[in-house]
């Protein structure tokens, strides 16, 4: 009797996650770096006639990076479709890093509007970072860490850019000791955080050119200079450090054994939608020459692509991300606004804030950024685990309007424990955040219909999401302006919650995805397509007359076909 070896359990690709989340890491940082000085810099244009009217073009400024995402998210989407995941990713760091560029040396308004727009229109990094993210990872085990890791990044950034930006603004006001008047810093005060930023984003370009692995089932097999350029500076570090007595890295996998493979080795691609294997020879071109190169697949059609699932799934994206970002307009606005001169008597009709100060507003948004990415790891991973991504999203979309619509209620609280019933609701919403916003990308990921139009489908969704974001912050606040003014401060949190619901309603829409069936029926054996195929069929009567025609169900075939190998 011989004993066969079980199959070994699937692991991330952590050096590939890794070298992805550092050129993400640089995106968050450049976006987060203007909050601070922003109003500021407005200023300095002098545009505005009063003061109320700078958060007006600060406004501006911010949308137009999300305007301008709108209009191209799904074009970078399609193109990472043909020519791969990586030069869009590169491109879009490099967009940004121009952008940055011309943001920090601009000397008027219209320049720094033209310059954020231009960041927009030239990174379409979102979707394509998504759809990286899945082929990498196709195993739905291994689903839930893996889409936890690029938010957490976001996370991080969020929290290093405001305080690079702000350290580092107008450094000639802040630090008179270090810096004295006149010469460069003087014409361009807002330079220097910039300067940082666009450092990052090369610093990003460069990685991302060296080390980073294409994921596109069709393309990764096509030789990359850059890659192979990188694994021979790392040759060389290896070897130089080796003269000096010391020892090679040896990088792990997940579980904790060596491994074997190098970072940038030539590789044996499969038809997986990830799968990177030992090296087969010794020279890239030699594995070249022995790649596994799958047909060319019929590319699927408009319809094909977006199925009722995947519209269902974008448009609960675009409404997740309107509500959402509404929030991130409203809570510092409410924080801002003073308390009321006494106590709320009615149920509805009432106003009144926190009356917080910049700083202290400051300090509670950094505990904010603090907290989700503590919570991008510690709760998303185990509850999507455990109870499924379809049933923790469901959870959390009925109960978001429920969070939204008790904020305004804050002020019932005496002063004592305001700030707890203020942290808590904090804590809700960013439990709700981190768990809504991967599940979202899990089941979009899971329900399309192949792998290569995922570029597509999430260039769609980011577009969506963009859409909402640059117009949301402005509709939200007017809102809440105009519910001051008639003395319902909760008006503009019971509208969100409003919308809220509407998200919830068409929540039920979605159903379990079944997986990605074109790439299923891809890899599946001939002989046990054609046998589940023939159980699968189902017949239909035509509307011209009693004529009967076959039907192929391709979710059947799948099921079938899996569960009876040939």
């Amino acid at each position: 009797m011989t004993s066969s070896a079980e199959p070994k359990a699937p692991t991330l690709p952590v050096r590939q996650l890794f070298i992805l989340s550092l050129c993400r890491l640089c995106e968050p940082i450049a976006f987060c770096s203007i909050f601070p000085y922003i109003y500021f810099m407005i200023n300095s244009f002098k545009i505005a006639k009063n003061e109320n009217e700078i958060a007006i073009y600060a406004g501006m400024v911010t949308s137009a990076f999300a305007f301008a995402e709108f209009t191209t998210g799904m074009m970078w989407g399609r193109i990472s479709d043909k020519v791969g995941r990586k030069p869009i990713l590169i491109g879009g760091l490099a967009g940004t890093l121009l952008s940055m560029l011309l943001f920090g040396f601009a000397k008027s308004f219209p320049v720094a509007l033209l310059a954020r727009a231009a960041g927009g229109f030239l990174n379409g990094n979102i979707g394509v970072i998504q759809t990286t993210v899945a082929e990498m990872v196709p195993e739905k085990s291994l689903q839930p860490r893996a889409y936890a890791i690029m938010p957490f990044i976001w996370c991080i950034g969020s929290i290093i850019g405001p305080a690079v930006g702000g350290a580092l603004a107008d450094p000639i006001k802040q630090y008179p000791e270090y810096f004295k008047p006149g010469g460069f810093l003087e014409e361009y005060p807002y330079a220097l955080p910039n300067l940082f930023a666009s450092a990052v984003l090369f610093i990003g370009v460069i990685f991302g050119i060296l080390f980073l692995e294409e994921t596109h089932a069709e393309l990764k097999h096509k030789r990359d200079y850059g890659r192979e350029l990188g694994e021979k500076l790392l040759a060389l570090f290896h070897k130089n450090l080796s003269l000096f007595g010391g020892k090679p890295a040896v990088g792990t996998t997940e579980d904790g054994a060596p491994e074997t493979r190098k970072l940038l080795g030539p590789q044996v691609v499969t038809t997986e939608a990830y799968d990177t294997f030992s090296e087969a020879s010794s020279s890239t071109a030699a594995s070249v020459d022995s790649v596994k190169i799958r047909k060319p697949r019929r590319p699927l059609g408009l319809k094909e692509t977006f199925t009722p699932q995947i519209i269902h799934l974008v448009i609960s994206y675009g409404i997740l991300a309107l509500h959402t970002i509404a929030f991130e307009q409203l809570f510092p606005v409410f924080l801002s606004t003073p308390e009321a001169t006494e106590p709320p008597h009615h149920l509805f009709k009432f106003t009144g804030g926190f009356g917080l100060n910049t700083r202290e507003i400051g300090l509670i948004l950094t505990c904010q950024g603090v907290l989700a990415m503590l919570m991008q790891f510690l709760a998303f991973p185990p509850l999507v685990g455990y109870f499924g991504a379809t049933n923790v999203y469901r959870t959390v979309m009925i109960l978001y309007p429920i969070s939204y619509f008790m904020v305004p209620y804050l002020d019932f609280l005496d002063f004592k424990n305001r700030y707890a019933g203020m942290y808590i609701v904090l804590v809700i919403k960013i439990l709700f955040g981190c768990l809504s916003y991967p599940c979202n990308t899990i089941l979009l990921t899971n329900s399309a219909p192949s792998l290569l139009v995922l570029g597509s489908i999430n260039g769609v969704a980011a577009s969506i999401a963009s859409l909402a974001r640059s117009f949301g912050p402005t509709l939200s606040g007017v809102i809440y302006a105009y519910g001051l003014d008639i003395g319902y401060v909760g008006l503009a949190w019971w509208v969100n919650a409003g919308v809220c619901i509407i998200g919830t309603i068409q929540m039920f829409m979605i159903k379990e995805p079944l997986g990605n069936v074109q790439d299923d029926l891809d890899e599946l054996d001939e002989e046990a397509i054609e046998q589940a195929a023939r159980s699968a069929a189902v017949h239909g009567t035509n509307a011209s007359g009693g004529n009967t025609e076959e039907c192929v169900d391709e979710y059947a075939i799948v099921r079938g076909a899996l569960s009876h190998p040939a």
